[in-house]
Order: C-alpha cells, then structure tokens, then sequence
C-alpha cells in the first residue's frame, strides 16, 4: 500500500465481501486485519484484485479493535 487512501480502499473493498465483519488497514506497518469467516483464499484473491501484492497471512484468534 503506498499510501493511506490505498489502504482505505483495500479496507472498503474487504468489508464489501460476505462474510467479513471487520477490517482494518494499517498503511504504516503494511498490514491488514480481518475479522471473517471465510477463508484465506478469498481474502487474498480481493486483496489482489485491488492491485497488491499477499506476502503472508497469518491466523490470531482475539478480540477484533
């Protein structure tokens, strides 16, 4: 993501999917939180389809902020 806006729109685009209840891009750090259901697969073919490249997913089970 190479700026804020970017990240809003990857956010914007997460929550537009069935099945996510939350999602939360933090631009500095390069990362994207997601509260979902559905499985990673999804998840990295939006994120793709919006222009960026997945490096990692990785599972944490906790309390959405």
């Amino acid at each position: 993501m190479c700026c804020k806006r970017c990240a809003e729109g990857v956010e914007k685009d997460l929550l537009l999917l069935d099945g996510v209840t939350g999602a939360s891009a933090d631009f500095a750090r390069g990362l994207i939180f997601v509260e979902t259901t559905l499985p990673d697969e999804a998840l990295i073919t939006c994120v793709e389809e919006a222009g960026f490249e997945v490096k990692k997913v990785r599972s944490r089970r906790g309390i959405f902020c």
